[in-house]
């Protein structure tokens, strides 16, 4: 087994390489490996592979701090100094308490430079809209969470809808992308390979899935705000992260965006005016490529399935079509075609991410 393992191992090690070699470097590959089981493998090839996922060229850094070496050498201090050249350099950011646990992250894994640069391009693209001045658009993004889970369990949706537990408890999972909660840093980068390969609201589904597998545990509790979000909020250490992987990208493929975006709303409706989403309801309503999808997956799967039938169906060609929804300015005029009504689920998406 071990021996097969490292066979298998050694298989992707090389078509990750291939990949990064290929010129132009074949990026849609290099996607697939990161969502696929075991990810980057290495933080030696994430430091290579990081940056194609978010179209960095390593040629291009940022120049070095003007700071003493023996203070560079501190991770705190390289922390401090990322935050703030990015902030300075980016006016329209706001700094958020959680943003330090991801920059860390990648400071963790590659060189100071380059995780300057890359921390940039995902503060403008992927977490873009946690760095509004309010919360708005963060509260947006969790209002999908509800509509995820109850396309698949409506009965655990209503127990949670009845314990008026809301969403607040998956804040932190969603903007340190896990990071804040996780205590194995081995989890941390596997989950970081995969949402860097996929689409922004990747995070978003995966937390749904971990709601989902939890399922029992929350039927069991009392059905009061209280106990529910007790229990949500202590996340467990031992999930299996690649099957729950493998399910959020399923539940991505099925339930798009686009296609929860009219619930979502409905969702933040509750609390504001509706004047508020003229325009997004425009967009929403609109006829988009993944409706299709959603149409096909209709035809084989009815909509009172049972959730774990729905988790289970198996997507042969899944990692292709998560690499090529997955939002970096990497895309071709061509992809972009068909990606580009992903974007119209929320009216203050980062929009730039296409030039």
């Amino acid at each position: 087994m071990f021996k097969e393992f490292q066979s298998k191992k050694g298989r992707k090690v090389s078509e990750i390489f291939l990949a990064l070699c290929s010129d132009p470097p074949d990026v849609a590959a290099l996607r697939r490996m990161a969502i696929s089981e075991g990810g980057l493998l290495t933080n030696e090839i994430r430091c290579k592979v990081w940056p194609k996922l978010l179209n960095v060229s390593t040629d291009e850094l940022p120049p070095a701090p003007g700071m003493p070496d023996e203070q560079r050498e501190e991770l705190q201090e390289q922390l401090i100094n990322i935050i703030l050249q990015v902030l300075q350099r980016n006016p329209q950011l706001h700094y958020y308490q959680g943003y330090h646990d991801i920059v860390v992250t990648f400071l963790l894994v590659i060189e100071h430079r380059l995780a300057t640069a890359l921390v940039e391009k995902l503060s403008t693209h992927h977490l873009r809209d946690f760095m509004d001045p309010t919360m708005d658009s963060t509260k947006h993004i969790l209002n999908y969470l509800m509509p995820i889970i109850d396309q698949v369990n409506p009965e655990l949706h209503d127990f949670l809808q009845r314990a008026e537990v809301g969403t607040i408890f998956a804040l932190s999972w969603l903007i340190t992308w896990f990071g804040h909660v996780l205590s194995d840093f081995r989890h941390v980068v596997r989950l970081y390979d995969f949402f860097l390969a996929c689409h922004p609201l990747m995070p978003i589904y995966f937390a749904a899935v971990i709601v989902l597998y939890r399922e029992q545990e929350v039927l069991d509790c009392e059905c009061d705000m209280a106990s529910v979000h007790h229990l949500l909020s202590q996340i467990p250490q031992d999930l299996p992260y690649e099957s729950l992987i493998s399910q959020a990208g399923d539940l991505f493929v099925q339930f798009p965006p686009s296609e929860l975006a009219r619930e979502a709303a409905e969702q933040q409706m509750e609390r504001i005016a509706a004047s508020t989403f003229k325009d997004f309801e425009l967009a929403s309503c609109q006829e988009q490529p993944d409706t299709i999808l959603r149409q096909r997956f209709r035809n084989d799967v009815r909509h009172d399935e049972h959730s774990r039938s729905i988790l289970s169906r198996p997507r042969s060609s899944r990692f292709m079509k998560l690499a090529v929804m997955g939002l970096t300015v990497a895309l071709g005029a061509a992809a972009l075609a068909v990606v580009k009504s992903a974007l119209d689920w929320a009216p203050k998406f980062e929009l730039q991410i296409f030039p």
